[in-house]
């Protein structure tokens, strides 16, 4: 049997929603074991003078227990 617990985190980049993903991941890896899974559960961006100035993801990381 296998216990699986699930947070949520938010990350930023200020190239894509597809890079602030991956950044979001692999900075919750350095400290979690065994992810399992992602599930982006919004996006979003910070505008500044007109343009796009960070893309905004939050989302939910899936991850089994020892």
């Amino acid at each position: 049997m296998s216990v699986a617990k699930t947070i949520e985190i938010t990350a930023s980049s200020k190239k894509s929603f597809d890079d602030a993903i991956k950044q979001g991941v692999a900075k919750a890896a350095e400290s979690l074991e065994n992810i399992t899974g992602a599930w982006v559960m919004d996006q979003n961006v910070h505008v500044a003078k007109g343009k796009i100035a960070e893309y905004v993801v939050r989302m939910k990381l899936t991850f089994v227990l020892k």
